[in-house]
């Protein structure tokens, strides 16, 4: 290191002008010995003539000045000659004299490093920076001292201390990756793969994204088994660099192994090891969580399994990726599948949302969760609409729930889709005959008879309603219509005890009119007398 040199005296006897290369030896000397103090000590003032100072011991200063430049100057001529043991005896004799001389600790500190005892040459560097706490080489020096130390640690294998002297060498200069590279190197080295992960984390959120970051942070991930993050951190770096040949072939790798856990999965489930296909479809979403088909094929099983909150977050998820790689996102086009596939895959996936739906519908249904049910039934016909039996389970919610007219709305609506089905007319007679029936509680005669007549109408072969009917009848009164309801219901079911007491009934309020059952002939008259005896 150079240092500004110190002026010298202009001063020259006046019987040496006329010859001034005639010079005596003894000014010689004092000039080598002005040159060496400029050298060393800079403007210094205490090693000034003793004309020129007033201080206390001018002889003893001057005696310790003189050694200390004299072995100063040992010292270098020692460092021009290759002998840097008997330069570093030299420096360390002048620094006893005078400690305070940063140039001294510098000189020995490149000395100890020509001999490569780094550890002294880190400890007179510190000791010069304490001196110059603001001089940016010496700190600069100093940290290039500790990168080489830890180079010379990782090279004899010794991980844990070459990564001491990288640390310290990265906290001198951080704007040096080298160094952080080499605490990197280090550290898997020792295996502590989640401290390396830690570090690059942390220069990804300080520094500037780039694709090498991400990919090596990847592989880190891949190293602890961490293949989901591993997936995402090789599509971020495909999508900064999409021709990064490291990160296509690490993500081809995964993609490889999704494949063919998928395949497992697929022979599992036709083998009916449910369990196991759901083990293997999990491996092939670790390694390619962004592939919809994987999410659908799960959904499935998880639906197989009644596992249906699962099952339903899966579908949805994979109508979303669909979705996204329908319309073409940056991140679906690395995936390599067409728009045809992901349309496939949507298609598919909101068909087994829909029958998912369904299906948990049915078990809250046998649970008596009617009103869960009817939730879960919303949802699967806003999916679709065109669909008869949804329509038809939510009505049978709906009248598990005495929501009478939101049942017939829904029978109804399932009978414009398929008019021809007789489980929706069944469906349609049972609640007109629930409707009836409250009809006939609340004294609502005529109602009442409508209902079961739309009963018969749609299920005409169940006693029950013509019984129902004719009690109707015979409150307006309707004898006429009573009376045929009552026979229609033994011809049905002719072991029906309570139809009995019913034409025993119509017989009772009208016993006073048998004349008006002459028109129908002695067989009715004696059916009806049969009956009521």
């Amino acid at each position: 290191m150079s240092v500004p040199a110190l002026k010298k005296d202009q001063q020259v006897d006046d019987d040496r002008v006329l010859f001034p290369t005639a010079v005596s030896e003894e000014v010689l000397v004092e000039a080598r010995r002005k040159h060496a103090i400029c050298r060393l000590f800079g403007s210094s003032s205490i090693f000034l003539s003793s004309e020129s100072r007033r201080g206390d011991r001018p002889d003893l200063i001057n005696i310790l000045t003189n050694k200390a430049i004299e072995h100063y100057e040992n010292g270098e001529e020692a460092m021009t000659e290759s002998q840097f043991s008997k330069a570093v005896t030299f420096f360390t004799k002048a620094i006893h004299l005078q400690p305070k001389q940063t140039q001294l600790y510098v000189s020995q500190a490149e000395a100890y490093l020509q001999l490569c005892d780094f550890q002294s040459a880190v400890v007179s560097y510190r000791h010069a920076c304490l001196l110059e706490p603001q001089a940016k080489t010496l700190h600069t020096r100093l940290a290039f001292i500790y990168y080489l130390q830890g180079q010379c640690l990782y090279d004899k294998g010794m991980f844990l201390d070459a990564l001491e002297s990288f640390a310290k060498a990265a906290e001198l200069k951080p704007s040096s990756r080298s160094y952080h590279m080499r605490s990197l190197a280090c550290l898997t080295a020792l295996g502590r793969y989640t401290d390396c992960l830690r570090l690059v984390s942390k220069w990804l959120e300080a520094d500037s994204q780039t694709a090498d970051l991400f990919t090596l942070r990847a592989r880190l991930h891949k190293q602890l088994n961490q293949v989901k993050m591993c997936y995402h951190d090789l599509r971020s770096a495909l999508i900064l660099s999409p021709s990064c040949p490291e990160a296509g072939a690490l993500l081809g790798q995964l993609e490889e192994a999704s494949e063919r856990a998928r395949q497992q999965a697929v022979s599992r489930a036709l083998a009916g090891e449910l369990t196991e296909a759901l083990s293997k479809i999990n491996t092939a979403l670790e390694h390619c969580p962004e592939t919809g088909r994987h999410y659908l094929f799960r959904g499935i099983l998880y639906r197989r399994l009644k596992e249906f909150t699962a099952a339903i977050e899966d579908l949805v998820l994979a109508v979303e990726l669909s979705e996204a790689g329908d319309v073409g996102d940056q991140g679906s086009e690395l995936s390599g599948h067409t728009q045809e596939d992901w349309r496939a895959v949507q298609g598919e996936a909101q068909v087994q949302l829909v029958l998912t739906y369904n299906d948990f519908a049915v078990q809250c249904f046998s649970r008596s969760f009617y009103t869960e049910a009817v939730l879960l039934l919303n949802k699967a016909i806003q999916e679709q609409k065109e669909e008869s039996g949804l329509y038809i389970n939510r009505g049978d919610c709906f009248f598990k729930q005495d929501e009478w007219d939101f049942a017939l709305a829904d029978y109804q609506q399932a009978k414009e889709i398929s008019p021809d089905d007789q489980v929706i007319r069944i469906r349609l007679a049972v609640i007109h005959n629930t409707l009836g029936t409250h009809c006939y509680q609340d004294r609502k005669y005529q109602e009442a008879a409508d209902k079961f007549s739309e009963a018969i109408n749609y299920n005409p072969g169940v006693s029950r309603y013509y019984e129902n009917r004719a009690k109707a009848h015979s409150k307006l009164p309707n004898v006429e219509g009573a009376k045929q309801d009552a026979i229609s219901t033994l011809i049905l079911d002719p072991t029906n005890d309570q139809a009995r007491p019913s034409i025993c009934l119509i017989h009772s309020i009208h016993k006073t009119n048998l004349g008006l059952y002459k028109n129908y002939g002695p067989d009715i008259l004696s059916f009806y007398g049969k009956g009521l005896t």
